[in-house]
């Protein structure tokens, strides 16, 4: 069943998409992930335009958040005051990863952007999780522990502008999470990702926020992020496609059941090399279709797109 996605000017079939939206959906369910960071370059390979495929794959972050946020609120393990921090400073990326979109796209180099970003970020994030997740396998199965470190007092207890996040225990600058924020902002606009893997480690290993609050705080800054980065798309690139999104937000909530319940079969290292590996794979074919020639060298378009 073909159906004709008007934004993205291409016809593609209703059950792909379904399958594209569970498939994450389950992945989502299994790691814990929004899935962002997969959405959109799956659909790179079935045809939809990288500049469509960012801007409507940032809802399914916002979709998949949103749940997550309220049970996190019920549970008081979000710290609203760091995440109201952290969200200034996404809107404040959002505004400046939308801006470097907009200026890459009347170049006109707006798909290499996309794709190389891709294959450079998920390169580096899939060899550091599958390097992590290995060794943590081979701790568990020879039974020894990992060492923990002890949070010792670095430069960033030294900037001004401290403020008290009594939820997480922390009296520290402004500065160190508004960047944190700004640099998620950058990349969800840029990439249509929520940013939370990056979020995540960024607030226990750079904050030192404890782990508790650090899901719930994270989801918080990347649902309205993932929102207010959708908006700004829709207002001044109209690369949004509504009938992508309904189906690939359908797909991705009957996906989540389906992954919960396989990832409570598995253990946490093997779910972690499962995820590395995939990313791994995901770099691998978008640079396999960056490097390899197309099959027509050359296309006739009308200047300005008209």
């Amino acid at each position: 069943m073909q159906i004709y996605l008007p934004i993205a000017e291409t016809s593609v079939n209703a059950f792909t998409l379904l399958g594209v939206g569970g498939g994450v959906g389950m992945l989502s369910g299994m790691f814990g992930v929004g899935g962002g960071f997969l959405i959109t370059p799956l659909l790179f390979f079935i045809g939809v335009p990288p500049a469509v495929a960012v801007a409507t794959g940032v809802n399914q972050v916002v979709a998949s958040s949103i749940s997550g946020v309220l049970a996190h609120l019920k549970r008081k393990t979000v710290d609203l005051p760091m995440g109201w921090v952290l969200l200034v400073g996404g809107m404040i990326g959002s505004v400046v990863g939308i801006w470097f979109f907009n200026l890459m796209s009347r170049l006109g180099q707006i798909d290499l952007i996309v794709q190389l970003s891709y294959v450079i970020f998920l390169g580096v994030i899939g060899a550091m999780m599958f390097n992590e997740s290995l060794r943590a396998l081979l701790r568990t199965r020879s039974g020894t522990a990992p060492r923990r470190k002890r949070h010792m007092h670095t430069w960033i207890h030294n900037l001004p502008l401290k403020m008290k996040f009594r939820a997480s225990g922390l009296y520290i600058s402004v500065f160190p999470p508004l960047l944190v924020g700004v640099g998620v902002g950058i990349l969800a606009a840029i990439m249509g990702v929520g940013g939370g893997f990056i979020l995540v480690p960024a607030m226990i290993y750079l904050l030192g926020m404890p782990t508790k609050v650090v899901i719930g705080t994270s989801l918080f800054q990347v649902t309205f992020v993932a929102a207010f980065t959708t908006f700004m798309h829709a207002l001044t690139n109209q690369t949004v496609d509504v009938m992508l999104a309904v189906f690939l937000i359908i797909g991705g909530v009957i996906g989540a059941q389906i992954g919960t319940r396989v990832g409570l079969k598995l253990g946490a290292e093997q779910l972690r090399i499962l995820l590395a590996l995939m990313v791994l794979a995901v770099c691998g074919k978008i640079a396999f279709d960056l490097l390899w020639p197309p099959a027509e060298l050359y296309s006739i378009s009308v200047a300005g797109g008209a």
